[in-house]
């Protein structure tokens, strides 16, 4: 449980920790090898999550949330990777925290009920469709179209690394309704997959993040009815800018917590593993790199709980939140590569949750833009 040293987190707070962590101790943890070997997890995991309130923890009463603070994320996306699946942690928080964030702040009465509502219920599984084969941190770059045609728009076009892909019920989708107007030509809106002339693709192969599925999705003249368009046409790419914080804010805490998992694991392996008649702690230079683990993702996670404040205030916290993500991604790949050097040859193999999460974690420096992408964020705002 979380100690005092941090006052953000109240006694409340405490118990949804709790409630998080032993459901996925409990009831997910152990599928892992299975969930992972299939390659996917079972769609009832999203119905379960949604009746224990986690889905739509941060979200207002009146759609079927919680109404709880950022906080609440934090704690569910502190949490999640002890189901020892980060593939079933991307998918839950796209359904909870990158796919839907953004209908409840734009979106209309009658959207929120149609989607919104049951996405939080874990009733509808939703998928975010923004990157395409020739845009991916490129937002501006996506092709997909969507053109007026009386009471409709007629959607024709490819994304690509979507997760949910293959069995989304609904996509938060981004469209290109101006060819002319680079960043003010795009906009958003929700997509019900049984819409005729939309076709999943190939399911993609990853290396890591094995449990969820990342599909390849086509869209080739789907009618939907221009009711779906969310918010206001040509906004799409500052909603997407939006939203990117929430995502980014995420992928930064579950990767420090799923890092310090690992950092934990560790220090058990290595306080019982022997070696020339003592423990591997026995030794001075393994009590070094365990004490520069822990001290990387310390600041990790001060400078990441720094932007969750910011970010529950409503203050700007672009810069932040891009500097979080950015070090999380970078420091939990090393800290989990030392990790695995620990752990000798039982770090190889597929046995050891460890193998798991150096493949996962490769990840978060990846998706949700690329390091690269955050150092050119942080530079502009910089005014470099």
């Amino acid at each position: 449980m979380t100690d005092k040293k941090y006052p953000q987190f109240t006694d409340e707070h405490d118990m949804f920790r709790k409630a998080v962590r032993d459901y996925c101790e409990k009831e997910l943890a152990p599928n892992a090898e299975e969930w992972e070997e299939a390659r996917l997890f079972p769609r009832e995991v999203f119905q379960e999550m949604g009746k224990l309130g986690f889905l739509g923890c941060r979200f207002p009463e009146e759609v079927g949330g919680a109404g709880g603070d950022t906080w609440y994320t934090a704690v569910f996306a502190e949490e999640l990777p002890r189901c020892q699946m980060a593939g079933l942690a991307m998918s839950i928080l796209v359904q909870s925290d990158m796919a839907t964030p953004i209908i409840n702040e734009v979106g209309s009465d009658e959207q929120k009920e149609e989607f919104l509502v049951p996405a939080l219920k874990g009733e509808k599984i939703a998928a975010l469709g923004v990157s395409e084969p020739g845009a991916g941190s490129d937002v501006a770059g996506i092709r997909t179209t969507a053109k007026k045609d009386g009471d409709d728009y007629i959607i024709n076009g490819q994304k690509t690394w979507i997760t949910n892909g293959t069995r989304a019920d609904f996509i938060t989708l981004a469209a290109r309704t101006d060819p002319d107007d680079r960043y003010g030509g795009i906009s958003l809106f929700l997509f019900p997959t049984d819409t005729p002339g939309f076709e999943v693709g190939n399911k993609l192969e990853k290396i890591g993040n094995h449990s969820s599925d990342t599909a390849e999705l086509f869209f080739e003249d789907c009618r939907i009815p221009s009711r779906y368009l969310l918010g206001h046409e040509g906004a799409g790419f500052y909603y997407i800018m939006q939203n990117f914080q929430g995502e980014r804010l995420v992928g930064a805490l579950t990767g420090t917590s799923g890092a310090q998992i690992v950092v934990n694991n560790t220090i058990q392996y290595c306080q019982e593993r022997e070696a020339f008649g003592r423990p591997l702690t026995g030794f001075q230079v393994t009590r070094h790199k365990i004490v520069d683990m822990e001290t990387r993702l310390e600041a990790c996670r001060t400078l990441t709980y720094h932007a969750t404040d910011l970010f529950d205030r409503g203050v700007p916290a672009q810069r932040e939140i891009s500097m979080a993500k950015l070090m999380v991604g970078d420091t939990a790949m090393s800290v989990i590569d030392e990790c695995l050097q620990l752990h000798g040859g039982m770090g190889y193999v597929e046995e050891g949750s460890v193998a798991r999460a150096w493949r996962d974690t490769r990840l978060l420096s990846i998706g949700g833009g690329t390091s690269e992408i955050m150092k050119e964020i942080i530079s502009k705002l910089m005014n470099l």
